[in-house]
């Protein structure tokens, strides 16, 4: 009954009607019976007078006597007049009074019947107009009109279902308009992949339409093409897989296998895989452990110790999917390599404390404005800065792994001094 308020409503009224009409016929049966008693009493008045009159010796009393006797003769003797004492009534007055009392009491049973049938019309018609409301909102919601504000403050079962099918459209809606972003979502991405594919094959195209178009090109400037065909196929293929990387995380299909990992090992397989990048440019990867910062801090503060012991202390490590954390620190890695400048150094030193383990990875580039850093992370989004080799979608991959195995990634950057990318990972 907690929920039935409508019901419990109409029940009040049901029982107050039922009161009413119960304390009615108390009230008529006093009544009827006050009058037959009074009928009786006025009657054996009228025959003691007469008795007194015509016999003056009669005791009173004994006549009262025989009124109360329950044990006096019970011969029906005035039957020989027409009355029989078990069915008739002596005094006419009493069946005269009976007949109009039991009309009042028909007629009270009659308002009673009359006003429960109209109480449950009334309470069968607002259930009907609620139930029309229903259908009709369900028809409006099938024909994706979600503008309904159909909320109901009331707790019968038929408005708890109102307010159930409000909270279904409110859902339906935001499901609506996040579908319709996603649509415009997916066409600019369409868009972006479009342009990100059609720039590099451009060049592609053009560079073979001049091998073709002239065999006896100089050797050097064939293979200088052939170079540079070999640079945007490499970097169509990252794009490429990049993609397909990010949309499997988007559809929650990729299941990490973490274990414990040294962050030592993650850091030189992703120095690796840019070693390549990195003799072209003829960059120096400078890479400083946690333990050797602790090494050298000894060293500078003890001018007489020769020889510092190494210590034995464990390699940081991180709980994360050793391929993926190498996947997402080499995009970051590469990222800093292809915005430094020529004959530079980039700075990788990674540590870890009670809280969280740590990769830093510092560059000495042309660093990033301070209106693209917010962006950065999105995907092909490309700033004022951007190499032109850049499909803008490595950093949006590297922190969507980073963040899946507990971790975070923040970037400070300053306008011809570089960048600092801090990866950490929380314990």
């Amino acid at each position: 009954m907690k929920n039935k308020e409508n019901l419990k409503r109409y029940l009040i009224i049901f029982s107050l009607i039922f009161l009413v009409f119960a304390i009615l016929f108390f009230v008529m049966n006093w009544l009827q019976y006050h009058q037959y008693t009074q009928n009786v009493n006025l009657v054996i008045n009228q025959m003691v007078a007469v008795i007194k009159k015509q016999y003056p010796d009669v005791d009173i009393n004994e006549m009262i006597s025989i009124l109360n006797n329950d044990n006096g003769d019970t011969s029906n003797l005035l039957e020989e007049y027409g009355i029989n004492i078990q069915k008739d009534s002596a005094i006419m007055r009493n069946s005269t009074d009976y007949n109009v009392f039991a009309l009042i009491s028909m007629g009270i049973l009659l308002l009673l019947f009359i006003t429960v049938f109209v109480i449950f019309i009334l309470y069968q018609k607002s259930q009907n107009k609620k139930i029309k409301e229903i259908t009709k909102y369900i028809e409006e919601i099938t024909n994706k009109n979600y503008m309904l504000d159909i909320g109901e403050n009331s707790e019968d079962e038929l408005s708890i279902l109102k307010n159930e099918l409000y909270k279904i459209t409110i859902m339906l809606k935001e499901q609506a308009e996040n579908s319709k972003k996603d649509k415009i979502s997916l066409k600019k991405s369409l868009e972006d992949i479009s342009h990100q594919l059609k720039t590099p094959l451009t060049s592609i195209t053009i560079m073979l339409d001049n091998i073709l178009d002239n065999p006896n090109m100089d050797v050097n400037t064939r293979n200088e093409f052939m170079k540079d065909i070999y640079r945007e196929i490499a970097n169509i293929n990252f794009f490429v897989q990049s993609l397909l990387k990010l949309s499997k995380f988007d559809a929650d299909t990729i299941v990490f296998n973490d274990k414990e990992e040294k962050l030592e090992d993650i850091v030189e397989e992703a120095v690796k895989n840019v070693s390549m990048l990195c003799d072209l440019k003829n960059i120096e990867v400078n890479i400083k452990s946690g333990e050797e910062k602790e090494l050298e801090n000894t060293k500078n503060h003890n001018n007489n110790f020769e020889k510092v012991e190494k210590k034995t202390k464990q390699k940081p490590i991180v709980v994360c999917d050793l391929k993926w954390q190498i996947e997402a620190v080499t995009n970051i890695l590469k990222n800093s390599v292809e915005h430094s400048k020529e004959n530079s150094k980039v700075y990788i030193s990674y540590n870890e404390n009670n809280m969280y383990s740590e990769i830093v990875i510092k560059d000495e580039g042309i660093g990033i404005d301070k209106g693209d850093l917010k962006h950065i992370f999105e995907r092909f989004y490309k700033g004022k800065n951007a190499s032109k080799d850049s499909v803008g979608i490595g950093l949006a991959l590297a922190k969507t792994i980073i963040e899946k195995d507990n971790g975070y990634i923040i970037v400070e950057s300053e306008l011809g001094k570089g960048t600092t990318f801090c990866i950490r990972y929380w314990k």
